[in-house]
């Protein structure tokens, strides 16, 4: 299974992450084709229920490119997007999902380099706890 690359789905906000996932590939720097990116207003509008949908379809793990204190609509956002993700890890525990397969961290509009590597980590500690099918009991067809 050494070829094995997990399936990230990234939430990113227009203004602030957005632009530092479309620099790096701008810049070619290199993560993996297995990340999907949905680009929302503002990460705090992101739902438990969306996340824990993206789980049921097969993806391995879920990545909030917070905007962090920069966020243009939301002075709480940093706050009320860490409560989605306490949350959803409560549910994610009660379904036994690893809470760990859910992430977040602030991303700048200029921040391509750290964005490449949250993903190579994200996907390296996703891999070493295989595929999500394997966790929630789906069938691998």
């Amino acid at each position: 299974m050494s070829d094995y690359q997990p399936k990230i789905l990234v939430f990113s906000s227009d203004k602030i992450s957005d632009p530092a996932i479309d620099l790096a590939g701008l810049l070619k720097k290199h993560y993996s084709p297995k990340v999907y990116n949905i680009t929302v207003p503002c990460t705090s509008s992101v739902k438990s229920r969306w996340i824990l949908h993206a789980f049921e379809k097969g993806i391995d793990g879920v990545f909030i490119g917070s905007d962090g204190t920069d966020c243009p609509y939301r002075s709480d956002c940093s706050d009320l997007s860490s409560k989605v993700i306490e949350q959803t890890q409560e549910v994610m525990k009660e379904r036994g999902i690893n809470i760990a397969r859910v992430k977040m961290a602030a991303l700048c509009s200029v921040c391509a380099d750290p964005f490449v590597n949250h993903m190579k980590n994200f996907s390296e500690s996703l891999a070493s706890l295989g595929n999500i099918k394997n966790e929630t009991g789906q069938s691998n067809e």
